[in-house]
């Protein structure tokens, strides 16, 4: 069985509004970007807590993901806009348009195809650049809300209303597995950098962190105070960034926009 040890959190604010979702760079530690419904997203520095970069966007934004290359930034908001923005210049080069509930947006690991689930339970999977439709995919007999893929390129995973996640073989476009943990729908997913662990999380109040391989065994559970609806493993070690549904109808006590990690070492 895979562990960690988390041992402090920090916590970045900024954001005026939610924080709806957060990726890490794929291949640079110190940098992870969030997706806010203030109508921005943030690059946030890591080692110095603090924003690098705020780029404005069309409407507000509900999932975010960074191309393998690190070069893109991929955003979409609640009116199915899909905005591409350039990593190193911090500008906006593309947005697409779509007729369709785009719940949740990635790419593959050779950042050839653009993945983005919807609201009948599938996948449609799009050439990129181009963005040409190639295939659309039945995941869920639900709402499929998201998708991650396995950082060693086996496998991809998606979380839907069903309070389901499937673990689909990424050459064969088959599920190989489920996990039924949560009991409310599930609104994030994450693979650990070695591809062995997947985090989940929902309005269930924690955060599920299961062994890739193994239905029956996890690596335990992370409880929390309000309901989680965006998770991001760091891309090196074992340390998980989040942020909670901290609106004020949860607890009016709390400032919104806030985000977490949670495995720091302590001073």
């Amino acid at each position: 069985m895979v562990c960690f040890e988390a041992t402090k959190e920090f916590t970045f604010g900024g954001h005026g509004g939610s924080v709806d979702q957060v990726c890490w760079h794929a291949s640079n530690p110190e940098l992870l970007s969030t997706a806010s419904g203030d109508k921005s997203v943030r690059i946030w520095d890591a080692r110095y807590q603090k924003c690098a970069a705020t780029i404005n966007t069309k409407g507000e934004n509900i999932n975010i993901t960074w191309s393998p290359d690190g070069n893109t930034i991929a955003v979409g908001n609640k009116e199915d806009l899909v905005t591409f923005i350039d990593s190193r210049t911090y500008k906006i080069k593309a947005e697409e348009q779509f007729n369709f509930e785009v719940n949740e947006i990635s790419w593959n690991n050779q950042s050839s195809l653009f993945f983005l689930t919807n609201g009948q339970g599938c996948i449609h999977i799009l050439s990129y650049p181009e963005l040409e439709l190639q295939h659309v995919l039945k995941a869920h007999p639900g709402t499929c809300i998201c998708i991650e893929f396995d950082p060693t390129g086996r496998y991809f995973a998606t979380g839907s209303a069903d309070a389901l996640v499937s673990l689909w073989d990424v050459d064969e476009l088959a599920c190989v597995r489920t996990f039924s943990r949560l009991d409310w729908p599930v609104r994030t997913i994450s693979f650990s950098h070695d591809g062995q662990l997947l985090a989940s999380a929902s309005e269930d109040l924690v955060i599920d962190i299961a062994e890739v391989e193994t239905v029956s065994e996890g690596s335990g559970t992370f409880p929390l105070k309000l309901p989680t609806f965006t998770v991001a493993w760091h891309p090196k070690m074992y340390l998980l960034a989040y942020a909670c549904d901290d609106k004020e109808q949860y607890d009016r006590k709390r400032d919104t926009g806030n985000l977490k990690v949670f495995g720091f070492p302590s001073d």
